[in-house]
């Protein structure tokens, strides 16, 4: 964090890259405005907590962060992560899981863990990232059709089956209004309008729903403002309050029953699988996120801070209200492509909807429930990567496509948690066993009319990386050597790597081949693996063990233990 400031501080922005930097702020604040809305109505939440989030979260990541162009607030992502807490525990459980997870955040970028996003496959990211969009598509349903759910309660198929049969009860009120909405985002793009989308398809779903209102007896549709209502120190209303974000202890808020959760150890205990979800779900969008971008923009950023600040903003987030955050990718593009280059754009954003909030609740009370289904529509369509997901079906290895599917059925049926643990588990052992194929010790060919050594001196041939998982089979081989053999040779000039199974083997073998009398010269093994060796037990010895540098050193070293 200390480093992000001093950053900011030495770097100072010439006056042309500041304007650049609130003009892309004030761009990626009109697109987060709606989608920060939408995703805390998805996530289960009153929407005024989705623009908390963009808020308090926004200006403190971009400050303490290790990206310069990263945009943090409300994320697709998180919705079924976050839905099924609001459900069990409340606003004030899902805020204390928030806060938890950034403690967690803290801790993975003290702990120098950033890297460690290098080492989860490509498979597991697009599986589970295409299983979340399927859940948050399959859960508008409900507000884009106006079914008649009272409760989506259950697990996924649970859900599915209440929309199933809930279909005959389509309100064709709300289902043109999100169909009008749904279609204007789609055809908006081919405009190729520097106007978002999104925000000219909310605009003309909210007009129509009004203007039909008025035309059409009893047409009626849920909005904002029938579907929420606020109590804020004695002002009350419907849709979003006009207000600052204001301090309030998590704990105070209402869990499931209504009344204040409260703070106890139990709690805790019963709220830490969810904070360890939303934090490895944070930590794996925000570190995807800065890779992205420093593709785009050409910048460098710093995992381990990035992992502190995000650490740092969702700590700070839930005693203003403020829901789970993490960079996220769509707005953090278009703050790239507008020009921002400085944590300056992010905190403008945040200032942007703080502004619209005291200005426009009113107005945006009136958006409809069934355009906000038809934005996360897209948003789930956009997020699943479609294109890429079906070309690593058709051209990945078998393997890769059996995690890919494995990750994508496990996060609709059962949570994203499961998917990324199985996911990046079944990935390890099928590495596992890709260089277990690889790794071989054979008998090797050499000059015989050269060299001229006699049948008592065999040479074995050892290539690739000696560990757990290959070890074993590797040198197995070597503990099998004719009576008449009185040397054995090892040539490890392409062991790559020697972990403590595979040390334990080497042991094994060399005491083995001593209760024989059968000698052993290890050839070509690299210092810092002959060290290990040494710490194990296994020294040159004259006359029993010999360490060489060449084969025609380890052939002379050989004739000389006969």
């Amino acid at each position: 964090m200390l480093s992000a400031l001093k950053r900011s501080i030495e770097n100072k922005p010439s006056l042309p890259e500041i304007q650049s930097n609130v003009l892309a702020g004030l761009t990626v604040g009109i697109i987060a405005l709606p989608l920060s809305m939408a995703l805390a109505i998805a996530s289960g939440v009153a929407p005024q907590h989705g623009l908390y989030t963009a808020i308090v979260a926004g200006i403190v990541i971009a400050l303490t962060g290790g990206s310069k162009v990263n945009i943090s607030g409300p994320t697709a992502a998180f919705v079924v992560v976050l839905l099924p807490i609001v459900q069990q525990y409340g606003i004030g459980g899902l805020l204390i899981s928030g806060l938890m997870a950034g403690c967690i955040l803290v801790l993975m970028g003290v702990g120098k863990f950033g890297k460690l996003i290098e080492i989860v496959p490509y498979p597991v990211i697009i599986g589970f990232t295409a299983g979340i969009a399927v859940v948050i598509a399959t859960f508008q349903v409900n507000d884009f059709l106006g079914l008649s759910i009272e409760a989506m309660d259950g697990h996924y198929l649970d859900k599915l089956s209440l929309i199933i049969h809930a279909l005959p009860s389509i309100d064709w009120q709300e289902c043109l209004i999100g169909t009008v909405t749904l279609a204007v985002m789609l055809v908006w793009p081919k405009l190729r309008s520097k106007v978002p989308g999104h925000l000219v398809a909310l605009l003309i779903g909210s007009i129509l729903a009004w203007v039909l209102s008025y035309l059409v007896p009893d047409f009626t549709v849920a909005t904002i403002g029938s579907r929420f209502s606020y109590e804020v120190n004695g002002l009350s209303g419907h849709g979003i309050p006009p207000l600052l974000p204001m301090f309030e202890w998590p704990w105070n808020l209402p869990g499931a029953d209504g009344n204040p959760i409260g703070i106890s150890f139990e709690l805790i205990r019963a709220l830490l699988p969810a904070a360890i979800t939303i934090a490895i779900l944070g930590y794996l969008e925000s570190l995807l996120c800065a890779v992205v971008a420093d593709g785009m923009s050409g910048k460098k950023h710093n995992p381990n801070d990035e992992l502190i600040g995000q650490g740092f903003g969702n700590i700070l987030a839930p005693f203003f209200g403020g829901i789970p955050a993490t960079a996220a990718i769509a707005r953090t593009a278009a703050n790239v492509k507008s020009g921002g280059s400085l944590p300056l754009a992010s905190v403008i954003h945040s200032l942007f909807i703080l502004v619209s909030i005291l200005l426009l609740a009113p107005i945006l009370s009136y958006i409809p429930m069934a355009s906000m289904a038809a934005l996360l529509l897209v948003v789930a369509w956009n997020m699943s990567e479609a294109k890429h997901f079906i070309k690593t079906v058709k051209v990945a290895p078998r393997d890769d496509v059996v995690v890919l599917l494995l990750c994508f059925s496990l996060t609709i049926l059962f949570d994203m948690t499961v998917a990324v643990a199985v996911g990046m588990g079944l990935a390890a052992m099928l590495f596992i066993r890709r260089n277990i194929s690889l790794t071989q010790a054979s008998t090797m060919e050499y000059d015989h009319e050269r060299y001229q050594l006699p049948e008592s001196i065999i040479v074995y041939d050892i290539n690739g990386p000696l560990f757990f998982g290959t070890a074993q089979k590797a040198l197995k081989t070597v503990s099998s050597v004719r009576p008449e053999v009185r040397v054995v040779i090892l040539d490890m000039t392409e062991v790559t790597m020697l972990d403590m199974s595979a040390i334990v083997a080497m042991e094994s073998i060399w005491n083995d081949l001593q209760k024989r009398n059968i000698g052993m010269v290890i050839n070509g093994l690299q210092p810092r693996m002959i060290l290990k060796l040494r710490r194990a037990g296994i020294r040159k010895e004259t006359g029993k063990s010999e360490f060489s540098r060449s084969l025609e050193e380890s052939f002379v070293a050989a004739q000389k233990m006969l």
